[in-house]
């Protein structure tokens, strides 16, 4: 292997952003350790190359975390680049939701992806060297009704991948957090579940149920190519100064940016009112 050749590890290849990403790291003259629940459907990324291993993976199973890590470095010397891709979306009013189905949002989304950066961590730590690259969306952003939950998985996923950055940065460990839009990955297809339609409460049918509705007729219509994606990923993280962030879309560009000249503007509006919550403030 080059100095310019690394290890990427990589969770969720069964389809979308994950299985393209394996295609083009692998197409880069990488290494990839390719995952998924069920290990067959990922056979075919590693057929006729030593450059890449396929491993089971379901992320909510802690063991088989240590396992598929242990098995990657053994086989490979290490982990360079970690990218938590797997996840799942959730289609329902936050009234409507059920506990089964937040948890379960968590679980893969937010608590697998952790189990995973800590079971990767001290190797890197070790070689002082590493990036840890965190799928969120740009609903880690900013929230549309009928995917609450997976948003607030996604807002936890920024938060944490914020503090770990500050954490590891003085250990040579650097991390990306990943913003893409709306891409053809199959996210509002099978990959997304929704609540049950006895559970629909018709109050919310002209926002959540539009919203719902919208998302579903727009699957493999989606403007975001999950190849293009995935070569910019790679293209980002060859650049030792890489960014914190990479929103990836023309639409997530745009929400982003309107969303966040709005939080500013609010938030200098009610400047006055902030301030005088201190101790020997004037009133607002």
């Amino acid at each position: 292997m080059t100095a310019s050749q690394k290890v990427w590890f990589i969770t969720g290849c069964s389809t979308g952003f994950g299985r393209a990403l394996a295609q083009e790291v692998l197409a880069a003259g990488h290494q990839a350790v390719v995952t998924a629940r069920d290990v067959a459907q990922v056979k075919d990324l590693v057929e006729g190359t030593d450059q890449a291993l396929a491993l089971p993976l379901d992320v909510t199973d802690a063991a088989q975390v240590t396992e598929a890590v242990e098995a990657a470095e053994k086989h490979f010397g290490g982990i360079d680049v970690l990218v938590n891709n797997a996840g799942i979306g959730y289609f329902a009013a936050v009234e409507e939701s059920t506990d089964e189905e937040i948890r379960r949002i968590f679980d893969i989304n937010v608590f697998g992806l952790s189990d995973v950066i800590r079971a990767v961590l001290p190797g890197m730590r070790a070689r002082r060297s590493g990036t840890i690259v965190n799928f969120s969306s740009i609903g880690g952003l900013r929230a549309f009704p009928a995917v609450g939950y997976y948003a607030a998985t996604k807002f936890a996923v920024e938060g944490l991948t914020d503090a770990l950055r500050q954490e590891v940065a003085p250990l040579g460990i650097t991390t990306l957090l990943v913003e893409p839009g709306p891409f053809r990955t199959d996210w509002a297809g099978r990959s997304a579940n929704e609540t049950l339609p006895e559970r629909e409460i018709a109050d919310y049918a002209d926002t959540v149920g539009a919203q719902r509705a919208a998302f579903r007729a727009d699957t493999g219509k989606e403007p975001g190519d999950p190849h293009a994606a995935a070569r910019a990923i790679i293209t980002a993280l060859a650049d030792d100064t890489h960014p914190q962030r990479l929103l990836l879309g023309a639409p997530a560009y745009s929400m982003a940016i309107e969303q966040l000249e709005s939080m500013l503007a609010e938030i200098r509006a009610n400047e006055a009112l902030t301030l005088s919550a201190d101790f020997d403030a004037p009133a607002a």
